[in-house]
């Protein structure tokens, strides 16, 4: 599996910008398939330095690191959900991402036009959940028109179905964003129509931090929604730089690109895993909490189909132990079933029969 990251934001918040950062980074790394599917998709890597050390140690041909798709759309301005502006055309091609992250401007300059004549992230943001659940509306008493004629007809799921999207409906239209009162059940039926509002999303303030006022501040956090300040415009200039040119122009090592990735990863719950050896040391995503079989079917369905079992061992250990060989002869390579919950930074390979 890969990440899949859709951006919104308003015209001129510095969403283009970003996707600029974006799309010089998907160049700046080697060894990685990166391409730009569409003018409004990139996919970079999640560099990772025990990708790096575990190639050096098993003198890998091939690196390949863990992918993020990330999804632009046109800036949205009221009234997109009828159509106003050209954001609306695009908000079904974000439908699929596994997140949003929201873009706000909080810097100030006079010669970048703000189309709303302020400078207020609050009320952007309150735009922004207003279009997509106002869109999210549409999609949902749309099927609902559909599932009435269903109940009647007694059709299976259908009543269930019905009840799980008006509890939905009702949330939105109170301006209430979360699913945490949803029961399993409902759950699988919500996610399947893919409603925009209800994605797990984090916030990029757009700015430096002297640019975020204290109501701001003070509105994330009491919420205690998941932001990000991040200096796009900085982010965009020092996108294609090497990690010694970052420490040579006294840029941290980390770019907020990549403290980005990282937090979306921690939001969605995600976790690497990897395999290595002389052809190829190669990062996988996979969900926290999945087990050995699973892991298996991210690297081909066949491991998850006829899955036998699993040698891991966790990547510093392997590390430590100058490799494979001296790690059997010290045990630390262990022999797991079906029902082994794969770590974070686990080394895996999985055997698989016929």
């Amino acid at each position: 599996m890969s990440l899949s990251i859709g951006i919104v934001g308003l015209p001129n918040v510095g969403k283009s910008t970003l996707f600029q950062a974006i799309t010089k980074k998907q160049v700046a790394c080697q060894n990685y398939p990166f391409c730009t599917i569409e003018p409004n998709v990139g996919i970079v890597a999640v560099l990772d330095e025990r990708v790096d050390k575990l190639a050096n140690l098993c003198q890998s041909k091939q690196k390949i690191y863990s992918g993020v798709e990330f999804h632009d759309i046109a800036g949205l301005v009221e009234g997109a959900h009828k159509g106003e502006g050209l954001g609306n055309q695009f908000l079904s091609h974000i439908r699929e991402t596994d997140l949003l992250v929201y873009i706000l401007r909080i810097f100030e300059n006079d010669k970048v036009i703000n189309t709303r004549n302020e400078l207020n992230p609050l009320k952007d943001k309150a735009i922004l959940e207003t279009e997509l659940a106002l869109k999210d509306l549409a999609t949902l008493e749309k099927r609902l028109n559909g599932l009435e004629s269903e109940v009647k007809q007694n059709k299976k799921g259908a009543k269930e179905e019905l009840l799980a999207l008006k509890k939905a409906q009702d949330l939105l239209n109170k301006g209430i964003f979360s699913l945490d009162d949803f029961s399993r059940e409902e759950l699988k039926i919500i996610q399947a129509l893919q409603l925009l509002s209800f994605k797990p999303k984090i916030f990029v303030l757009n700015g430096k931090k002297s640019d975020l006022k204290l109501e701001v501040k003070e509105h994330f956090e009491q919420n205690n929604l998941p932001y990000l300040i991040v200096d796009i415009l900085e982010e965009a200039d020092s996108a294609g730089l090497s990690l010694e040119e970052r420490k040579e122009f006294g840029l941290s090592e980390l770019s907020s690109l990549d403290s980005l990735i990282k937090e979306c990863y921690q939001k969605l719950g995600l976790i690497s895993f990897f395999t290595t050896g002389p052809d190829e040391t190669r990062a996988w995503t996979l969900k926290k909490g999945k087990k050995a079989p699973q892991a298996g079917g991210v690297i081909h369905t066949d491991f998850e189909n006829n899955f036998i079992k699993a040698e891991v061992i966790n990547w510093q250990g392997l590390l430590d132990m100058g490799g494979f060989v001296r790690a059997r002869e010290k045990g630390l390579i262990r022999l797991e079933g079906k029902d082994y919950l794969v770590q974070d930074g686990d080394v895996i390979e999985i055997k698989a029969g016929k």
